[in-house]
């Protein structure tokens, strides 16, 4: 399988125009992003969804991976909710690969709120390709 870039990611992709549109920068093999997600993104009432959050997570730990000079896929993700994101709220998602075999890598993730808190955390294994 080739792993190519189209930049209609729904997460991270420019182009995608119901995307989440989200710009990661990266420092010292982690990847990070600020956001706000606008109602739309919502579950219950002004709160993100659980599965956007769990997306958001995903692919910041792929970001982390990429800032490493690899590609990868994920292979599982277990994802913690602490909580709530409300919609039109700043938060910062980080990631980092915590441990790199032959063919898998394991990497983590964090959201934190405006006030610091825990959103949500995330635990990965991504299949190197």
């Amino acid at each position: 399988m080739k792993l190519e870039d189209d930049h209609y990611c729904f997460v991270c992709g420019k182009q995608n125009p119901g995307g989440l549109n989200l710009d990661f920068s990266f420092r010292d093999n982690k990847a990070s992003a600020e956001f706000t997600l606008r109602k739309s993104f919502q579950g219950y009432k002004d709160i993100v969804h659980g599965g956007i959050i769990a997306a958001i997570l995903d692919e910041a730990m792929i970001k982390a991976v990429l800032a490493q000079g690899m590609k990868a896929v994920t292979a599982e993700i277990t994802v913690r909710f602490k909580n709530p994101l409300h919609t039109n709220e700043k938060a910062v998602v980080d990631a980092e690969v915590v441990k790199q075999g032959e063919k898998l890598i394991e990497a983590k993730a964090q959201i934190r709120g405006s006030d610091s808190s825990t959103i949500a955390e995330g635990k990965g294994k991504l299949y190197i390709k």
